[in-house]
């Protein structure tokens, strides 16, 4: 549709978007989300077919529920602090992929991109900034 005139695209400011949970899915606050396959809300994993869309703002249990059951807010900007294996100076600014819920690594079976490592307070862990990764 080619606008004639003014259009209210009811845009959201901020960070958090809602998404429906897998049913059996039980996603814990600061987890990396994806979504599975069916579309749904999931806690990251290296599976061939997800997409990360984002850090769990919440802790939400649909363990005992069906696909959609309930909802999760997901923060789809920042950088947030993970796990990692092994990590040298010169790996910031590398990608940093989903290994699983609450670990990143540089290498993975599935490439889930999480963002990049824009700082190493450790060897042992690193900060990721998401903002170019999530979908």
């Amino acid at each position: 549709m080619v606008l004639t005139e003014n259009y209210d695209a009811e845009g959201k400011v901020g960070a958090l978007i809602l998404y429906k949970v897998a049913g059996g899915a039980h996603i814990y606050k600061g987890a990396l989300v994806c979504l599975n396959g069916d579309g749904y809300a999931v806690g990251g994993s290296d599976t061939a077919g997800y997409k990360f869309i984002g850090v769990a703002y919440e802790e939400v249990d649909n363990s005992g529920g069906s696909d959609g059951e309930v909802s999760i807010r997901v923060l789809k900007t920042g950088s947030f602090l993970y796990p990692i294996e092994s990590s040298q100076q010169s790996d910031l600014g590398a990608s940093a992929y989903i290994k699983d819920d609450g670990e990143v690594a540089l290498t993975t079976t599935n490439s889930i991109l999480a963002g990049y490592i824009c700082e190493r307070p450790s060897a042992s862990s690193v900060r990721v900034r998401i903002d170019n990764a999530v979908r």
